[in-house]
């Protein structure tokens, strides 16, 4: 399911138990692009008949799809999300595959700043037996990540960036990836609506320059992964040097891999 824009708000008259035909036309009033998709994911999605209306009223008047029917494609998986909790973007795809190629023997993986979770279980899912470990600040992000990746054993924590994860982990991990907030603090306003007004500010606001989380992931990685072990995270063209030169200064090897056509970047760093 791609990451759909949101629609602008409207009322919509939806009636108590609505045909396809009626999901469609009130999705395509609400200027929903892609109305015939979202009405048959929301038609699959709707427990009961009489909770069709009500999601299409919530997708009308700007909710994203995704958090309307519960769930976000992401890698191939249905990724559970609930409201409150940052949507998987599928340009993160990238940075899932680039894990793989780099470390496609990893055996220890740590999600941080996971969200969700969908990086951490897109990992597992590819690696097959691993031990794997997910963190976030946010309660809201632990609980929906713990759904996601109680099928691969792994474990999720509460805190702030390292200090959520357990100490036997330093020197051990063969992935770290940080899908860390990377939009400046006064360009999240300028977000699509769906982003600004639905999201958590701290899974968005990178500070001043988009890159303070990014900095700290990087100053601290070093101690975390094992020998030849290697730290992802996502950026923007614009951050990208800026980003290089952190992990460059903490003393991993580090590359730049892009993806035009997701509008992809990944900053790609190894333990030596």
């Amino acid at each position: 399911m791609p990451h759909t824009p949101s629609p602008s708000p409207s009322p919509s008259a939806v009636p108590p138990s609505p045909s396809r035909d009626a999901v469609v036309a009130a999705l395509r009033a609400a200027g929903c692009v892609f109305a015939e998709d979202e009405a048959e994911l929301i038609l699959a999605a709707a427990p009961t008949p009489q909770d069709i209306a009500p999601m299409v009223e919530r997708r009308a008047t700007g909710t994203p799809l995704e958090l309307v029917v519960g769930w976000a494609e992401f890698h191939g998986r249905r990724i559970t999300v609930e409201p409150g909790v940052f949507v998987p973007r599928r340009r993160t795809e990238f940075l899932v595959e680039q894990a793989l190629a780099q470390a496609p023997d990893a055996s220890v993986v740590v999600d941080l700043c996971c969200g969700s979770g969908a990086v951490g279980a897109a990992l597992a899912a590819g690696l097959g037996a691993v031990e794997l470990h997910a963190a976030d600040i946010d309660p809201a992000a632990v609980r929906c990540a713990r759904r996601n990746v109680a099928g691969f054993g792994g474990q999720v924590h509460t805190g702030d960036l390292f200090a959520a994860l357990p100490g036997d982990l330093r020197g051990r991990v063969g992935i770290l990836a940080a899908n860390v907030p990377y939009v400046p603090s006064d360009e999240i306003g300028l977000l699509p609506p769906e982003a600004r007004d639905h999201e958590p500010p701290a899974a968005l606001d990178g500070g001043a320059d988009g890159l303070d989380v990014l900095r700290r992931v990087a100053a601290g990685a070093p101690e975390w992964l094992a020998p030849g072990g290697c730290l992802l995270v996502e950026t923007s063209s614009r951050q990208a040097p800026a980003a290089v030169g952190a992990f460059t200064a903490a003393g991993l090897r580090t590359r730049l891999a892009a993806c035009d056509e997701r509008y992809a970047h990944v900053v790609i760093g190894v333990r030596p």
